[in-house]
């Protein structure tokens, strides 16, 4: 019965973000399975217009818009997913490890937050991929390291706000260890406002990510991105408007719907302080 209520409570718009989102994902996921064509594969028939043949049309060397989409938009997800948890993993044990050890160490781990978050995230992105090269997983790992700074500054403000709540008091006047402490008693107290930055992170992991497909620092063709799709398409906006609309609302919709589910997640955690 409380588990019926409890989705009954649940607000639409969370139910259609995350239906949105899910049919995205496997849409992309299936891609080998529902995409009409291979995605490298060329014709004569370039730059032809939305069709029961080409839905989405075609592109200048003839290949499938639609296929491209879906498959560029694995290596998409695969990057936001990997960003995402590289912020989260990394931004999470930086800031419950300021917030609860405190001192000098608070100090110098938040003034280096301050430092990476003080660099433009396109010139960190450029040194970067200069250096070490732009495959899915390394455009991962940059972006997570963006985006891990605000995550820990949030995770330390939760973590400092629980540190001082009585229950936290009464298990360190019961002697209970600082392991205990952190695992037990604050992180799942703290799970609320972790889960509303992990969508945030998505959302911005997807438009870090377009952004550096459009200046030439995304993933290389062959492959393809939906940013790297947008960079493609623009340059061939006047042969096909198609070529960089479709993937552009992949990414839109996309970002949309994060923020969305962030937005009603950070309402439920609010409602649940609140009671």
């Amino acid at each position: 019965m409380r588990r019926g209520g409890a989705l009954r409570r649940t607000p639409w718009q969370t139910w259609v973000a995350v239906g949105v989102l899910g049919v995205i994902a496997l849409a992309c996921i299936a891609a080998p399975l529902v995409a009409p064509y291979d995605p490298t594969a060329q014709s004569s028939d370039r730059f032809a217009g939305m069709s029961a043949a080409h839905w989405f049309g075609t592109d200048e060397l003839g290949r499938d818009l639609l296929s491209r989409v879906l498959h560029g938009g694995q290596l998409t997800l695969f990057i936001v997913l990997g960003a995402t948890g590289v912020a989260m993993v990394i931004g999470t044990i930086w800031g419950m490890a300021a917030a609860f050890l405190r001192g000098w160490l608070d100090e110098v781990l938040m003034r280096l937050a301050d430092t990476v978050m003080a660099i433009p995230q396109m010139l960190f992105a450029l040194v970067f991929i200069s250096a070490f090269g732009a495959t899915p997983v390394k455009l991962a790992l940059i972006i997570g390291v963006l985006l891990t700074p605000t995550t820990a500054r949030l995770v330390r403000s939760s973590v400092l706000g629980e540190i001082q709540a009585d229950y936290f008091t009464a298990a360190v006047s019961y002697g209970a260890s600082k392991g205990r402490l952190l695992t037990r008693e604050v992180l799942p107290n703290v799970a609320g406002p972790i889960t509303v930055q992990a969508a945030i992170n998505a959302a911005n992991a997807l438009l870090l990510e377009a952004s550096m497909s459009f200046v030439g620092l995304g993933i290389q063709p062959p492959e393809a991105t939906w940013g790297t799709l947008v960079q493609q398409g623009y340059q061939k906006m006047y042969q096909s408007t198609g070529y960089v609309l479709f993937p552009a609302l992949f990414i839109f919709i996309t970002i949309w719907m994060l923020n969305l589910l962030a937005d009603q997640l950070g309402e439920t955690a609010q409602s649940k302080g609140r009671k």
